[in-house]
């Protein structure tokens, strides 16, 4: 099969692996969309440490049962699937804590290598995140799983109602999808804060109830003015910049939450007013991954339709193609391509 090999930073290959066998409780799905994420962008411009070299990568992905191994029942050849890439061991200290999410193994375990071809999909994902893809759902929506579930998991982390107002800062795709998870739950106001024309159209268009290009207007002023002095009951920081990390906890209201959701580089420090932590009582969140129950949350909506991540896809690339997406997606002018093998 072909399969792209991220070689190092800024190097990807074509090569021809081996096509592999499904084996106990595996699934071996072949690739139908794929879509590139800001990590993999990451990885391919700098390198990631969860994502080795040289490898293959890429991790959204839906497609087609190619062959099933001895013990799986859920799923027949010729099935169409949707699937995350990781799934926690349920055996270990975390997993007993009921945080799944933080499993010892779940890193170490995932599957990476949704640019290519095929995919093995092991037993444990299989068994707890592989689910049937209806048919009126495209594949490119389908591949939208993962980061769903991530964002599904992250609004579990805190309270938030119909009356709130919340920003969400950051306008590429996981700030979108934050965007159309809140409105599927109803909250009347959704600020969108970020730096890119293309992506704050599309946050109008989605339905936004105010968007705030940081170029032109000061965030912390105009949240103020939206809020009536207050600040947003909740503010999620979808950049994993340090500088928006340190901001957003002044952009809240007194009681209210933070998600810091964007992931900053390692060895990153940042410095937050503890007089306003704690005199205001604000509580900071900053979520990882996620569990099965926010993977079957996600299903849920991308089948029912409340979420439609289709809006967020900006075209379409072949297999060969993917270092030319990688490069559009640099500019901003875009959000997510769909690349189908």
């Amino acid at each position: 099969m072909q399969a792209n090999i991220l070689v190092n930073a800024g190097r990807l290959e074509m090569r021809e692996l081996p096509l592999p066998e499904a084996g106990p409780g595996e699934v071996l799905v072949r690739v139908k969309a794929a879509l590139t994420c800001g990590t993999d962008l990451k990885a391919y411009l700098r390198g990631h440490p969860q994502i080795p070299m040289p490898g293959p990568f890429g991790h959204e992905f839906s497609g087609e049962v190619e062959g099933v191994g001895a013990g799986v029942e859920k799923f027949r050849v010729g099935d169409a699937v949707m699937s995350v890439h990781s799934a926690p061991c349920g055996k270990c200290y975390w997993c007993e804590k009921g945080q799944g999410n933080l499993c010892e193994s779940i890193m170490g375990s995932k599957v990476l290598g949704a640019y290519a071809e095929y995919v093995l999909v092991p037993a444990h994902i299989v068994s707890q995140n592989m689910f049937i893809k209806p048919g009126h759902l495209s594949y490119e929506e389908a591949a939208a799983l993962e980061p769903l579930a991530c964002v599904v998991y992250g609004l579990q982390q805190i309270p938030h109602s119909h009356q709130d107002t919340v920003l969400v800062i950051g306008a590429g795709a996981i700030g979108l999808l934050f965007l159309q998870t809140l409105q599927a739950r109803d909250v009347s106001q959704v600020i969108v804060a970020g730096r890119r024309e293309y992506r704050l159209r599309l946050a109008r268009e989605l339905g936004a109830n105010q968007v705030i290009d940081v170029r032109e207007e000061n965030l912390a002023a105009t949240v103020m003015a939206a809020t009536e002095g207050r600040g947003a009951d909740v503010v999620i920081e979808c950049t994993g910049k340090p500088e928006v990390w340190q901001q957003s906890v002044d952009l809240v209201r007194r009681g209210g939450h933070v998600l810091l959701f964007g992931g900053c580089p390692k060895g990153t420090q940042v410095c937050f007013d503890t007089a306003r932590l704690h005199y205001d009582q604000i509580t900071v969140h900053s979520p990882f991954h996620f569990d099965p129950a926010a993977v079957s949350a996600a299903y849920s909506m991308l089948t029912e339709g409340r979420v439609k991540p289709g809006r967020l896809i900006s075209g379409s690339f072949s297999l060969d193609r993917l270092e030319e997406a990688f490069s559009l997606l640099q500019s901003g002018d875009c959000v997510k391509y769909v690349i189908r093998p």
